[in-house]
């Protein structure tokens, strides 16, 4: 095994229609030898299954495919491809987004030049149907990406879960949690920063991030539970949480939405000035809606495992797209 060799890995549940052209964008133009990709699938009931044989036989002896009897969720499913990935770097991309030929090298060097333990593309292209059709960017923060950013902005690579990292990372941070549902890619960025992961963003560069389709996190949102949820991911690292703010996600008005509001009211952690809620300078762009507050909506980002990719912060369900 190459030191610098890379484990990609791709959750898959029901994702016929766009697995075959994420697999793609891995093996032509980000592949190198050496590398290994798995594919988990998760209990799909769709033709999921048939694309997996059919990339594989394209590909052999590149492509390993893992299969649960039954749907674990996608913090189970990138679990399973982490503890038999062969690699200490790992790259996660959903089964539903597209890379940029050649961006992977890149990013690993980048990350190894930093010394990172983590490493993100710089921006996030949204497109309907065809990259060719952005309809949206967000922009992260370039440098050293924070567990104090996470917690004051929803445009940060925990997002969607797909930027390189090291096994060890993942080691401490505990895998990713498992009973999160939706928010298990949240939950895992929170971990590893938690854990002392040093998290850097590549400047000029990007990955194609697919919406317009119903998504995970859509149907866990209609649940209302997703603050909730999030409480349990802070429990173990309360300690790093001024009390002042661990007082307010635990109040009656905050446990219930502290989440989606973390745009317009962060959370601090401790050593923090008392008296200042400043979110971090990111950027979303929209190519219709310039200077938009960002909002749910039930258009979808992921028709596989992700979180949140079109804003935050008031909930609106609405088929319009924006």
């Amino acid at each position: 095994m190459m030191k610098n060799n890379i484990s990609f890995f791709i959750p898959a549940f029901n994702c016929e229609p766009t697995l075959r052209e994420s697999v793609e964008s891995i093996m032509e133009g980000n592949f190198s030898e050496g590398d290994e990709l798995i594919i988990v699938n998760d209990g799909s009931t769709d033709r999921t299954e048939t694309i997996m044989n059919e990339v594989s036989e394209k590909y052999p002896n590149s492509i390993r495919m893992i299969k649960h009897p039954r749907n674990k969720g996608g913090g189970a499913a990138r679990n399973t491809a982490v503890e038999h990935a062969k690699h200490d770097l790992l790259f996660c991309l959903d089964a539903d987004n597209i890379l940029v030929s050649g961006s992977i090298l890149r990013l690993r060097e980048f990350m190894l030049q930093e010394e990172a333990d983590a490493a993100s593309f710089h921006e996030v292209h949204y497109f309907i149907g065809s990259k060719s059709h952005v309809v949206n960017k967000w922009t992260y923060k370039l440098g050293s990406f924070t567990l104090a950013d996470l917690l004051s902005t929803h445009l940060h690579p925990g997002c969607s879960g797909n930027y390189m990292f090291t096994k060890e990372s993942w080691l401490r941070a505990g895998g990713y949690p498992e009973y999160a549902g939706a928010l298990d890619t949240w939950g895992f960025a929170f971990n590893q920063l938690a854990t002392g992961t040093k998290l850097v963003v590549m400047p000029h560069s990007f990955y194609y991030h697919r919406t317009g389709i119903e998504s995970y996190w859509i149907r866990e949102s209609r649940k209302g539970k997703i603050s909730r949820t999030a409480i349990q991911l802070l429990i173990p690292h309360l300690d790093l949480i001024s009390e002042s703010d661990v007082d307010y996600i635990f109040s009656p008005a905050g446990r219930n939405g502290w989440f989606q509001n973390l745009d317009s009211r962060p959370i601090r952690l401790k050593g923090a000035n008392p008296d200042t809620h400043q979110p971090v300078n990111h950027h979303m762009s929209n190519k219709t809606e310039q200077n938009k507050s960002p909002v749910f909506t039930n258009r979808g980002f992921s028709a596989a495992y992700s979180y949140p990719h079109e804003g935050f912060g008031k909930i609106v369900w609405s088929q319009k797209l924006i």
